[in-house]
């Protein structure tokens, strides 16, 4: 089966995660993964936000150009 992991599949590793960590560790390992992954997305956000107040920046800084008139 490839693309999918069905229900049995997430329990034998729900049993071999207890196993390895033990039941007393999993809210730790838990609360881990879940400050690790806050991190994570408020680090991609302040990088977007970083790049979008850059472009704004660039473009109030870069003087209009003013193009000679094709008349004369």
């Amino acid at each position: 089966m490839i693309g999918g992991i069905g229900m049995p599949e997430l329990i034998i590793i729900l049993v071999i995660i207890i196993i390895i960590f033990g039941a007393g560790k999993l809210p730790e390992l838990g609360s881990g993964i879940g400050k690790g992954i806050k991190n994570f997305k408020r680090a991609t956000k302040e990088v977007g936000s970083d790049d979008k107040e850059s472009v704004i920046e660039e473009k109030k800084e870069e003087p209009e150009k003013i193009e000679p008139d094709p008349k004369s």
